[in-house]
């Protein structure tokens, strides 16, 4: 593709010659062209417009290039990382270690990604650059050879000079990104041992330290720029040197009639964009050699002794073979860094079928024998056999699905309950993702990328699950296997639990939300037993709850976004012109000022952490005194004087009041009937863009926005009771049960997000 541009950009510079010596200052016309007679301005024209034409080629080559250019390196960068992550995927497990999480991370995300710009110039701007130059090169020489000498004249000593400076900048160069991966792991380590720091009074010391370190970081740094800009001094030096020469030398030919000035003129401008193409290339050199440096260093950091070899992490046989026998170890050795045994010259032989326990004090080796016997380590010598098996030789196709490991520590991954419960099924893709005619180009296009660049091209979104590991038939009967193994290890009522506090949307399980509408009506016949009655304050648009705050009595629903928080209900535009409406600013604002009086009159005296600060959540420690110097100036001035931001502080504080919780008589009963006027106002005004911001409660509708166990309960239970409140736990799950939904509530649990996400 390169090759192919070559030509229309010597003819780029050979037509202003043209243009000027035969458009301009020549003299035969009418030209005769393909049997068309061209008088001069037509010629003229005719000529620009070639050039034109000329250009607009040389703009498509050179965005054609780019654009393979960015392809190749991009797929590139994706095949670099993609190997780097399958190598930590292999890595013995003592490894990590001494190579920390954030290191790698690192690694694979920051340092490889100045890798990828480079490898996308790796062949094509040598090609591309270097062939534009030779080019250019040859326009000269064939004007006159002697321009064409001083143009290269002094490319041998920057051939010469340049990269001999050069490497000491590398050396530099690679001796900064040692020491600064130095710096990275001393900051993780004082992190780590910050209480031997303050314990020991050794601040001083680590500060030392670490300047020390940046120091020689500084100093290292201060050179490599001396000398990159010594380099950058004289490529200018020298490309503003031969422009004399071309001045000096053309002039003179010019004026002897040896060249004609159309043909100065186009060596000048040939001569323009020839420095272009050097620069690149003396840059290409430049940082290929950083670029080498950085590979250098990074593959160093990803082949360590012991890694697993690649056939026995990606090949899976065909049959996956009973790991049956006996268990036979012989002369097992593990050694760790600095020549420490971890085990010796252990051997032993286990039976099948029987309970075997490995015991020994702290650093005996027992964890470390029990890594080996599932394959999470190798020994450094010795050997394990089950039956006629050596383990060290199995693929993880095998081992993974043969052994189990259950150790000290437990890692939960993004994602929900269900990800990480199937976990350990998920091998190989099972069934096909299913896509539409868009989704399947999607996917085909997907995996030819995922080929180029050397990747796997396992669709992450097939069904993973290996159903007939756990007997199952398929999706619809796992449920079974998976509550089964919930309450082998007593998690089935957590899980429940979740689900409970879960939300649904109807539209996606209407029949699910049918059913809990109806477990809602039973529910609420159970609650008119007198065992029951007095335990649930349910949701009447009528009535005010007094187990709920006077925000959301106020909402009289539940907020969806950000625009109706409860918590910023106060600064609401549409609450506040509501309570202005049915006059309650003034009560707000004398509520408030009340509320905030007794607040730091009880909490002045108490320390930050003191139990009364959650209990009454109006206030926090932090915020304490500033409303007690808005509190004083309310009782000084009044209310009426407040700045605009002390009144906003106070209107905030009756919203968050639950009469039933906060037992100070602040919400009276008028003032309990103006907010239900205020409730009503609320849902009639609301503007039309935020109709869908809040899920009003309806007896005979579902609240999508609701967790599941308030769209049951449909109302709050009362304060102070929680043994009462074990009770009405146990009849919902009554409910639950008999409207036969567990197993649906257990699957909105295992939905729920944990991990980093959740």
């Amino acid at each position: 593709f390169s090759m192919a541009a070559f030509p229309f950009l010597y003819a780029s510079y050979e037509l202003p010659k043209k243009i000027i010596n035969e458009a301009i200052g020549g003299q035969d016309f009418p030209k005769d062209i393909f049997d068309v007679q061209f008088e001069q301005i037509q010629f003229l024209i005719l000529l620009c417009g070639i050039f034109l034409v000329l250009v607009l080629v040389n703009g498509v080559f050179k965005y054609g290039i780019n654009v393979y250019k960015g392809q190749m390196g991009e797929r590139m960068l994706r095949r670099l990382r993609y190997m780097l992550y399958s190598r930590v995927l292999r890595f013995p497990l003592p490894h990590f270690r001494k190579a920390s999480q954030g290191e790698l991370i690192s690694m694979i995300t920051a340092e490889v990604e100045p890798l990828g710009g480079f490898i996308g110039d790796a062949v094509a701007l040598p090609a591309f650059q270097g062939g534009t130059l030779i080019t250019l090169l040859v326009f000269m020489f064939v004007q006159d050879w002697v321009l064409g000498i001083a143009a290269i004249a002094l490319y041998p000593v920057q051939m010469i000079l340049i990269p001999r400076m050069q490497k000491k900048v590398n050396v530099l160069a690679k001796e900064r990104v040692r020491t600064v991966r130095a710096l990275s792991e001393r900051i993780g380590e004082t992190v780590s041992g910050m209480e031997e720091v303050h314990a020991h009074d050794t601040s001083e010391l680590v500060l030392a330290d670490f300047s020390a370190r940046i120091g020689k970081i500084y100093d290292i740094r201060y050179q490599i720029y001396r000398r990159k800009f010594f380099i950058k001094f004289l490529n200018n030096f020298i490309a503003m040197f031969t422009p004399f020469l071309f001045y000096l030398i053309g002039g003179y030919l010019v004026i002897e009639g040896s060249l004609t000035f159309g043909a100065l003129v186009a060596v000048l401008g040939a001569y323009k964009d020839l420095s272009s193409p050097w620069k690149d290339l003396l840059r290409y050199y430049q940082q290929m050699e950083d670029a080498r440096i950085k590979y250098d260093q990074l593959i160093e950091q990803f082949q360590p002794a012991g890694m697993l070899d690649e056939e026995l992490q990606r090949d899976e046989p065909e049959d996956i073979p009973a790991l049956t026998g006996p268990v036979i170890a012989t002369n097992l050795s593990v050694e760790e860094e600095g020549g420490i045994k971890v085990l010796e010259g252990v051997s032993f032989t286990m039976e099948p079928k029987l309970r075997t326990a490995v015991v020994g004090v702290g650093g005996s080796g027992r964890s470390a024998l029990v890594q080996l016997l599932a394959r999470l380590t190798n020994p450094d010598k010795g050997s394990i056999r089950i039956g006629d098996h050596n383990l060290k030789n199995l693929p993880e196709a095998v081992t993974g699905r043969r052994l189990a490991y259950v150790g000290p520590d437990s890692y939960v991954f993004s994602g929900t309950v269900k990800d990480n419960l199937l976990y350990g099924l998920k091998h190989r893709p099972g069934i096909p993702a299913q896509y539409d005619e868009e989704g399947q180009r999607d996917h085909q296009q997907f995996i030819l990328e995922a080929k180029e660049a050397d990747n796997t091209t396992s669709d992450i979104n097939a069904d993973w699950i290996d159903y007939a590991a756990v007997g199952a038939s398929g999706p619809e009967d796992l449920f079974e296997y998976i509550d089964k193994a919930l309450k082998a290890v007593e998690l089935d009522e957590d899980v429940y639990e979740l689900g409970l506090g879960g939300t649904l949307d109807p539209a996606a399980a209407p029949e699910l939300a049918e059913r809990i509408l109806e477990a809602r009506r039973v529910l609420h016949e159970r609650l008119e037993d007198p065992a029951y009655g007095d335990l649930v304050e349910s949701f009447d648009r009528e009535k005010y709850n007094t187990n709920m705050s006077v925000a959301e009595n106020l909402l009289f629903g539940t907020p969806i976004g950000a625009d109706f928080e409860l918590d910023q209900l106060g600064l609401n535009p549409h609450v506040l012109a509501v309570l202005d409406k049915v006059g309650l600013t003034k009560d707000f604002l004398a509520t408030g000022a009340r509320l905030a009086a007794i607040m730091v009159e009880l909490f002045q005296d108490l320390p930050p952490g003191h139990q009364f600060f959650q209990q009454y959540g109006f206030i926090s420690s932090d915020d304490l005194p500033e409303y007690q110097n808005v509190s004083r100036r309310a009782e000084s001035v009044g209310i009426d004087e407040l700045d605009e931001t002390e009144r906003t502080m106070l209107m905030s504080l009756p919203f968050k009041l639950i009469p039933a919780r906060h037992r100070i008589g602040l919400i009276d009963k008028e003032m309990r009937a103006r907010l239900l006027d205020a409730r009503r106002v609320f849902a009639e005004t609301l503007p039309g863009g935020q109709k869908d911001s809040v899920a009003f409660f309806d007896r005979l509708e579902y609240n999508a926005a609701a967790s599941i166990q308030d769209n049951i309960l449909f109302g709050r239970l009362v304060y102070g009771r929680p043994q009462s409140h074990r009770k009405i736990g146990k009849l919902i799950s009554e409910v639950v049960e008999a409207q036969n939904m567990r197993q649906a509530i257990m699957g909105v649990g295992l939905d729920a997000e944990v991990g980093i996400a959740g």
